[in-house]
C-alpha cells in the first residue's frame, strides 16, 4: 500500500510562489501518473495537475502558465512549483496518482493560503 505525505504549503500573499512536495511510499510509485489535487472550502476536490510516468503533463486551465509539475522517480516524489498565485488558489493541496477511483489512501495535505 503505497503512503502519500505532502509538505510546503503555507501562507503567502497574492503574487507569490510556493512548492509543494510529495513522498511517496512503495515501490509502484514510479509506474503510475501522478497529480496534485486541491479542495478549497465548501467544493469538490479537483485534479490541477498530472505527469505521467514519463514526464509528459497536463494542467487545469485555472493554473495553466502558473503551476508546473515535475517528479523524480528516484525519490518517489512528486512536486508542484505554483507561482504567481491568487487568493483563489486558496485550498487544502493533495497528491495521488491521477487515475480514477484514485488506487491510495489520500494523505493529510497541505494547506495552501494566499492572502494579503
Amino acid at each position: 500500500q503505497v503512503q502519500l505525505v505532502e509538505s510546503g504549503g503555507g501562507l503567502v500573499q497574492p503574487g507569490g510562489s510556493l512548492r509543494l512536495s510529495c513522498a511517496a511510499s512503495g515501490r509502484k510509485f514510479s509506474i503510475y501518473p501522478m497529480g496534485w489535487y486541491r479542495q478549497a472550502p465548501g467544493a469538490q476536490r479537483e485534479l490541477v495537475a498530472g505527469i505521467s510516468s514519463g514526464g509528459s503533463t497536463n494542467y487545469a486551465d485555472s493554473v495553466k502558465g502558473r503551476f508546473t509539475i515535475s517528479r523524480e522517480n528516484a525519490k518517489n516524489t512528486v512536486y508542484l512549483q505554483m507561482n504567481s498565485l491568487k487568493p483563489e488558489d486558496t485550498a487544502v493541496y493533495y497528491c495521488n496518482a491521477e487515475v480514477l477511483p484514485v488506487p491510495w489512501p489520500w494523505g493529510q495535505g497541505t494547506q495552501v493560503t494566499v492572502s494579503s
